[in-house]
């Protein structure tokens, strides 16, 4: 057996299991979005961060990376409960076909599993839906948990997709509010947006967020 996993947010930059090849590429009819609550990595139960999901819509495409683990059921099935720890707030395994720059009409790959989340607040407790940007950026810069802050991942995720060649451009408008809000200028093209300084204690005006009940423990 062999699988394919592509990640569009932090498993861009930061795989976190063995893997044996690895493609940069896009899915097709899905674009990135930042609607679903984390309560156990970059925010809490109390005050939730935001992280990307994918929402479909027919035409948009989403840059990203696909990873292969192959070697035996053994190291399959390691990875796999890794990857299902890690992504706990994601509700389903979707099946995706995966293209390589150059070439939109030939698939690179076929049943290609990404990660996603059922847009749902009644169904899914992790969905939180739209919301203005400012708000957003308001509650990505306030946002923190035990593996880190929420805009550190925000500002991480933009870097690895410049490095990739395939700047999102909702990543950089989100990025360039939350550095508004955080009193931080623009970042320039050749320096790393996670390489900005980020203020360890903020005080930021913001609404009161609704925690999400039912926390999953994880040991991520």
């Amino acid at each position: 057996m062999v699988f394919w996993v592509f990640g569009y947010g932090s498993l861009v930059w930061n795989p976190g299991f063995d893997y044996d090849e690895k493609m940069i590429g896009f899915i097709k009819d899905y674009r990135r979005v930042f609607d679903l609550a984390c309560i156990d990595h970059r925010g809490t139960p109390e005050s939730p961060a935001r992280t990307c999901t994918l929402e479909e819509k027919e035409g948009a495409i989403c840059w990203g990376t696909a990873y292969c683990v192959r070697g035996g059921p053994e190291k399959e099935k390691l990875a796999m409960q890794y990857l299902e720890r890690r992504e706990c707030e994601y509700d389903r395994k979707t099946l995706v076909t995966f293209f390589k720059e150059g070439d939109s009409q030939h698939p690179a790959l076929t049943d290609v599993i990404v990660f996603t989340s059922t847009p749902d607040k009644v169904n899914n407790k992790y969905y939180l839906g739209p919301a203005p940007l400012e708000d957003m950026a308001r509650q990505i810069a306030t946002a923190y948990g035990p593996c880190g802050n929420n805009r550190d991942y925000l500002f991480l995720l933009e870097k690895a997709m410049y490095e990739i060649g395939h700047e999102d451009d909702l990543v950089i408008e989100l990025a360039n509010e939350v550095r508004k809000a955080l009193g931080v200028g623009k970042v320039l093209p050749n320096v790393g947006a996670a390489q900005l300084p980020h203020p360890p204690h903020v005080s930021i005006p913001s609404r009161q967020l609704q925690p999400l009940p039912e926390p999953i423990a994880m040991d991520g």
